[in-house]
């Protein structure tokens, strides 16, 4: 019998990273080029609850979920200072900061997955903070 492990990619935050606060989204879609379909875009979710969501759905089937941060800029004009402030970070970039974190699921206990009570929580503390 074949078992079926997906994948989970990820950002790996230093302690105190302000993305942690940040609405993060979660595109789940095939693994390799076994299905052709389209990806699947879900969220916005804290950040737990996208990693444990990404966790339990990739874990028992071929799927890849990567789960990334959303910036929730308001124009053209904070679009475009993101881009030049990430561009000179990466001009000076000698140490690892952010990085790709991808592991196989079934690797040790997931965590809690989240009801859908505490998703719609969730959104409504993203909210706060969007709107605060």
């Amino acid at each position: 019998m074949m078992s079926c492990v997906g994948t989970l990619v990820t950002l790996h935050l230093p302690p105190g990273s302000p993305l942690t606060d940040a609405p993060w989204v979660i595109t789940i879609g095939s693994l390799g080029d076994r299905e052709d379909w389209e990806p699947v875009v879900c969220g916005p979710y804290e950040r737990d609850h996208a990693v444990a969501l990404a966790r339990a759905v990739v874990a028992d089937d071929d799927l890849m979920a990567v789960v990334e941060p959303m910036l929730p800029l308001d124009g053209v004009d904070a679009i475009r200072t993101e881009i030049e402030t990430i561009r000179a970070a990466a001009e000076g970039d000698t140490g690892p900061g952010d990085q790709l974190l991808a592991e196989q699921s079934g690797g040790g206990p997931p965590p809690r997955t989240p009801e859908p009570i505490d998703v719609r929580d969730g959104w409504r503390r993203i909210a706060a903070r969007l709107s605060g």
